[in-house]
């Protein structure tokens, strides 16, 4: 056997030991898909790995697995939200909803009794002594419990002899606030059946649940005899009148996110103009960028311009910056009563326009700001492009007497838009989910008004995603989700197009 073997299949049974008691670890913390899927992707390893077979895939399978934990899955992830009521009402399963509402109780603090703790070797008893003063000879102690490891959290009390004979010492306050996560833990039970729980440094108190399991799954209120049953299609505890506990638990509810997104009145028309101006912005951004990038090429390509070098360095500096640093100065810049843009605009015409107040104000200034970042780029590429174009055809068009608009119109534009168009297809889906900036700039504000959910008139699909998962909307992520889904599939396509323009390009060109 060779020395290889002898490292190689020993680290193979080391490693797939590791990966199964990685897969039952998982498995049981109650996450049996999450087992299987860790199983999968690890016995793929071991035998892309192992196997004569697949010498090729040991360099691509790296890749593929990152492809798949990294893109795939949180892709999936987010579709299946998208089919679900996942959101701040509805963070919980159905069982944790139900074993929050059943640990919901009345600490009578009036019938706290106090108690002690006192060292049996390794453990520890409780003592209660009743606070009221004729009943101060009966006393209830505990067995011993072992604190330090995390105590049963039910535990029966029994009456102590009259000679406190169970007793040992009592220990000091800063001892038993060292065992306070322990004690929180505990739930006694007198001979009464009456139960206390941990409600104070020295103090146990009456513990009455305000609830009460029943059949089926359902819940009665302890004071009101009121039944709630689990309701699986809006995800909540209901009465019959319609009534629903918080919190609730999250639920399939099929296509209704994307019914909503469409259909509800209330959601569609800032949807729709939100999504118009998505495309608007990412469309005209790339119009603008291009205009003024491909003719600061064109003109820093003139070999008898001086300090080209110079000039070309100076422009490129918007794209070297740090956008949001940039995007951070734009703001004070064109803030309404101390920016430098109104203050210039205030000294000239008298006048001082209210860019974050007014929607179209607004707007302008965010293309305004994202051609500014946006033009570097293109006269980078294009000055890249012209460079490529033989000096040939420009010395025969001189002769011929053309001049520099004939040039560019009928020579230049023509041989750089073919490789320029896959660039600005990438610029448009880039900007079509350019967060940044509006998150920056604006927070997609002035909102509109009288919306279910918050929109602003800026705001594009990404940052209205945003806000409705993350910020003032009740952090409904099953909807946030679907609309994730939605802009997922549009930039898909614009993925889809590039390629097969480019495909097209290198079909021509052979």
């Amino acid at each position: 056997m060779s020395k290889t073997s002898l490292i190689k299949w020993p680290l193979a049974a080391f490693t797939s030991l590791a990966l199964l008691w990685l897969v039952f670890s998982v498995y049981r913390q109650g996450q049996p898909l999450w087992a299987l899927g860790l199983l999968t992707l690890g016995a793929l390893a071991l035998y892309v790995y192992l196997s004569a077979h697949t010498l090729a895939w040991r360099y691509l399978f790296p890749g593929v697995a990152a492809m798949l934990v990294f893109v795939a899955f949180p892709l999936l992830y987010t579709m299946q939200i998208g089919f679900t009521n996942y959101s701040s009402s509805n963070l919980l399963s159905e069982e944790r909803a139900r074993g929050y509402l059943l640990d919901q109780a009345e600490v009578d603090e009036s019938k706290a009794m106090e108690f002690s703790l006192h060292r049996e070797g390794n453990q520890w008893r409780l003592l209660l002594t009743p606070s009221d003063s004729a009943a101060s000879s009966v006393r209830y102690v505990s067995s011993p419990l072992p604190l330090d490891e995390g105590a049963s959290s039910a535990v029966a009390m029994q009456l102590l002899p009259a000679d406190g004979s169970a007793l040992s010492e009592v220990l000091p306050l800063k001892q038993v606030l060292a065992h306070r996560d322990g004690l929180r833990a505990l739930k006694l039970t007198l001979p009464d059946q009456r139960q206390l729980v941990y409600s104070g440094v020295r103090e146990f108190a009456p513990f009455d649940p305000l609830w009460m399991a029943g059949p089926d799954g359902v819940l009665m209120q302890r004071a009101t005899g009121t039944v709630y049953r689990p309701n699986t299609d809006t995800g909540y505890f209901e009465d019959g009148k319609g009534e629903r506990l918080q919190p609730g638990f999250k639920v399939n509810v099929g296509w209704h996110n994307y019914a909503r997104i469409f259909g509800d009145p209330d959601m569609r028309g800032p949807f729709v103009s939100i999504f118009i101006w998505t495309i608007t912005f990412a469309a005209l951004t790339v119009l603008f960028s291009t205009a003024i990038g491909m003719t600061l090429a064109v003109v820093l390509n003139w070999e008898a311009l001086r300090y080209r070098t110079l000039y070309r360095t100076l422009l490129f500096l918007p794209y070297a910056v740090p956008g949001f640093i940039s995007i951070l100065v734009f703001k004070g810049l064109f803030n309404q009563n101390f920016g430098e843009i109104n203050a210039v605009l205030n000294a000239l015409f008298g006048i001082k326009p209210a860019w974050f107040a007014d929607a179209t104000l607004a707007k302008s200034m965010i293309l305004i700001v994202n051609t500014w970042l946006g033009y570097p780029y293109i006269m980078v590429i294009c000055t890249g492009l012209i460079k490529a174009i033989p000096a040939d055809l420009y010395e025969a068009s001189a002769i011929a007497g053309a001049g520099p608009l004939t040039n560019f119109w009928r020579i230049t534009a023509p041989l750089i838009a073919r490789p320029l168009t896959p660039l600005l297809i990438s610029a448009f889906a880039f900007n079509f989910n350019n967060f940044v900036l509006i998150s920056l700039l604006t927070d997609g504000r002035p909102d509109y008004l009288n919306t279910k959910l918050p929109a602003g008139t800026t705001d594009i699909l990404v940052s209205y995603t945003y806000r409705i998962a993350f910020t003032d909307a009740g952090a409904n992520f099953g909807l946030a989700a679907a609309i994730s889904t939605v802009i997922f599939f549009l930039v898909a396509l614009l993925a889809i197009v590039n390629l097969k323009f480019t495909r097209t390009q290198d079909t021509q060109k052979r």
